[in-house]
């Protein structure tokens, strides 16, 4: 009994030090202006709820805009990201060449540099392609940092797939990349869920390069859109500014409740023995 206790204390300690940020979100949105300024007020609970705040993000801002522009090129760099990777890491974990450990340490390696390091070379790139203030530039730029993080979660993955699956549909006559999709890539689907889980959220949540390369305000994604609106000089619009970062993490939490089982399998492994 005492060490069900422990065990549930400590699991709903962590569920209210999960939740608390956007319960404190929600409660900050809602908020009119009189109550949320208001210093006797109790910060942690609302007494008059109100949608000013919402009303404000949608017709004072581009809020809808920015939605689309971050939904649209969070999907595209995802696809082209999952798609490079994944054939990248089943050539790193299957084929046999020279220098392939070292190429996959490498790519790995390249996901750790710092995006400040990246951002200057990649911006010279992105004025050179005319492609400044343009959606097309994060769409271009962010598979830099994504696929190399796929490529090694999928090779990690794959190595856990036992080849003498794909060696048996060769002999049945399939050639090696028939062998890949009929064979591996079916049983590496929590692995690739998992990858594209990462690569949404990282394209959804990126600032820098987002930042940098758009400047008009009808092309700016959420985390820009809405700092750079609703922060103006020394005047925090913290009512639209917590409406906005709730809304802006709703497709983010969907994505992760819809594919939290494969996305566990994918850590664990796809077979045993």
């Amino acid at each position: 009994m005492k060490r069900a206790l422990t065990v549930y204390g400590l699991v709903v300690l962590f569920m209210v030090a999960l939740l608390f940020p956007f319960y404190w979100m929600l409660v900050t949105s809602v908020k009119p202006n009189q109550e949320l300024y208001d210093v006797k007020a109790n910060p942690f609970f609302v007494t008059a709820p109100s949608l000013v705040h919402y009303t404000y993000l949608f017709k004072k801002t581009l809020f809808a805009s920015w939605s689309i522009n971050t939904l649209v090129v969070s999907i595209v760099s995802t696809v082209i990201s999952l798609t490079a990777g994944t054939m990248a890491g089943y050539a790193l974990a299957r084929l046999r060449f020279r220098g392939g450990g070292v190429l996959g340490i490498t790519i790995f390696i390249s996901y750790l540099v710092p995006p400040t390091l990246l951002f200057i070379p990649l911006a010279e790139v992105v004025r050179t392609l005319g492609l400044l203030d343009n959606p097309l530039a994060l769409i271009l730029t962010y598979p830099t940092f994504l696929i190399p993080f796929c490529t090694w979660l999928m090779m990690s993955y794959f190595k856990t797939i036992p080849p003498d699956l794909e060696e048996c549909a060769r002999i049945d006559g399939a050639s090696r990349l028939q062998a890949m999709v009929r064979v591996a890539l079916p049983l590496a689907i929590p692995g690739v869920l998992s990858a594209g889980i990462f690569a949404f959220t990282l394209s959804w949540n990126e600032f820098l390069y987002a930042l940098v390369f758009l400047t008009s305000t009808s092309q700016k994604t959420i985390p820009v859109g809405v700092t750079a609106d609703l922060v103006k000089g020394d005047v925090f619009f913290w009512g639209s500014l917590m409406a906005g970062a709730l809304l802006g993490s709703i497709p983010v939490a969907v994505v992760y409740s819809f594919f939290v089982d494969n996305y566990v399998r994918a850590l664990t492994g796809a077979l045993k023995g």
